[in-house]
């Protein structure tokens, strides 16, 4: 890996109008060689007269380049330039306080929308009726979820507390739409194995029984490293997830044999489940890989793939598991987020009985 990144100069560029990565280093055959066989999909340019790999994520990581700490060019040239400042320097708190990219993308789109409804008005120089009125705009005009306006309120909540240190008075009198209350959807252990006998190819198989297996966040399945498994504890580090907490789950007994195969066979560096050009495998293949076992099967329910996340923790409490023992193992700061789970549970609900029953 050192020598990956020491010995060769990289830069972003772009060839055929596609982003690229330039690959320039002393013309030595080993040098070549082991570049080919570190990236074997490397090409080389005749008119630039340069070797060159994909830019994306993965492979940004594994030669050492950061990734974009700048806003959207795109979504600057909506805003007038009066406003241009003010997100960036949202943009630049977000960064400073290291919120999760997610979250900076988020907050910035969503504060940009009001930016962009601004026009030539300056938005430092809002007043909570300003705002109000926004907002109600939002809800009658453009008509936007709950959710979507809980979430532009906290993005513009941010840059005037945080950004710009307002009182949070500014926004008590703002009132929030009432979020819909929705029970998790969950599997039966039926259609667990209807689904995990769809999947042909092992590696996909793999990566679905330990999101089930292990009740992972799809975010976690494609962080998980080769050197968090520990197959003498059988246990699993969950590095830095949601809210930034490490935690440790079991790894299930059955998948041990199947694990240790799949990281003899592909051999891994890095990440358990490693892309096409190496690095992190991406978290929209993994949902692409669920969604295309769902549509084998025969399974009515209009599902993501947190919903293995959600069946792990119902079953959990369905054989008698202990709901702080299932906190814990889901990285839940507040038991009360784990007890919904017991509003879904067949164990729970089967023991009461219809009053048709007994007439």
């Amino acid at each position: 890996m050192d020598s990956i990144i020491n010995n060769y100069q990289y830069s972003l560029g772009k060839h055929h109008d596609k982003n690229v990565i330039w690959v320039k280093f002393e013309n030595n055959l080993k040098l070549r060689n082991t570049l080919k066989q570190k990236f074997p999909f490397v090409k080389f340019s005749y008119t630039q007269k340069c070797w060159y790999l994909p830019d994306i994520a993965s492979i940004r990581e594994q030669v050492g380049i950061s990734k974009k700490n700048e806003v959207s060019k795109e979504l600057m040239l909506k805003i007038n330039e009066i406003n241009r400042p003010a997100l960036q320097k949202m943009f630049d708190t977000l960064i400073l306080k290291s919120y999760s990219e997610n979250t900076i993308k988020t907050y910035c789109g969503e504060f940009a929308q009001l930016l962009i409804t601004l026009k030539k008005i300056e938005v430092d120089t809002l007043t909570p009726d300003r705002l109000r009125a926004y907002f109600l705009y939002c809800i009658k005009n453009l008509k936007l979820s709950e959710n979507l306006i809980h979430s532009r309120i906290n993005a513009v909540k941010f840059y005037f507390e945080k950004v710009l240190h307002r009182e949070t008075m500014l926004f008590e009198d703002i009132p929030r739409p009432k979020k819909k209350y929705l029970l998790p959807k969950v599997f039966s252990k039926e259609d667990i194995t209807l689904l995990l006998q769809s999947i042909q190819n092992p590696k996909h198989l793999l990566m679905i029984k330990l999101c089930y297996g292990m009740g992972l966040r799809v975010s976690e399945i494609v962080n998980l490293k080769v050197n968090n498994i520990d197959f003498n504890r059988m246990m699993v580090q969950i590095e830095a997830s949601k809210g930034k907490k490490d935690r440790y789950v079991n790894l299930p007994t059955s998948i041990v044999k199947e694990l240790k195969d799949y990281l003899s066979v592909f051999k891994p560096e890095y990440f358990v489940f490693e892309g096409q050009f190496g690095g992190q495998y991406s978290i929209r293949s993994v949902q692409a890989v669920f969604k295309n076992a769902l549509k084998k099967t025969n399974i009515n329910k209009e599902v993501g793939i947190h919903s293995l996340r959600h069946s792990y923790a119902t079953h959990l409490l369905e054989v008698g598991t202990d709901m702080v023992f299932i906190q814990k193992l889901l990285g839940h700061k507040d038991v009360k987020t784990t007890q919904i789970y017991a509003k879904v549970s067949k164990k729970q609900l089967s023991k009461i009985r219809s009053p048709l029953d007994d007439l």
